[in-house]
């Protein structure tokens, strides 16, 4: 019997330290996953305000090609309108950028939740461990079910025939 209980409890605790770690591997590699996100989102807001870029810039050839086309000057009006759309392109960049960096700042944040969530599974995992080497333990020995053998000598009568766990009294055992 002690030696079953001692088995149980090594699986036990064996179990919850074993639990614990699997749950920070899954943490670590959950944390990895985001960090790879924050970086396709990097190169892919790169990548759009490249294309961004290069369409604000056929954007303002196009007015400048109008502008001479049509005879007028690139002084005066359609100086400040070409100004104002390099403006709103450089905004439109911006913002790209901004949404980008609030994206990734998101991803870190769930990276660095996900790690620290898997220490706290090892943690608990340790404390499980030793509640279950305790509760063990104390399966193996406990003084309140330890027995008399005085107490267990006095229940049984002295000269009877037990079945069981009942005596029987009878004439031919002496026990009348």
């Amino acid at each position: 019997m002690c030696t079953l209980a001692l088995l149980g409890t090594a699986l036990s605790v064996g179990g919850a330290l074993v639990e614990g770690q699997q749950s920070k591997q899954m943490a670590d590699y959950q944390a990895k996953a985001y960090e790879q996100q924050a970086q396709a989102d990097r190169q892919s807001a790169a990548f759009e305000q490249s294309q961004e870029r290069h369409k604000q810039d056929l954007l303002q050839a196009q007015a400048r090609a109008q502008a001479g086309a049509s005879g007028v000057g690139i002084a005066g009006s359609p100086t400040e309108v070409l100004a104002a759309n390099a403006r709103q392109g450089q905004l439109d960049l911006k913002a790209i950028q901004y949404g980008s960096q609030l994206r990734q700042n998101s991803l870190s944040t769930q990276a660095a939740n996900s790690r620290f969530s898997g220490r706290q599974k090892v943690t608990a995992s340790i404390f499980n461990a030793g509640n279950a080497l305790v509760g063990g333990f104390s399966k193996i020995y406990d003084p309140t079910k330890a027995t008399d053998p005085s107490a267990t000598a006095s229940a049984v009568p002295s000269r009877a025939v037990i079945f069981g766990s009942s005596a029987i009294r009878a004439s031919w055992a002496g026990n009348t």
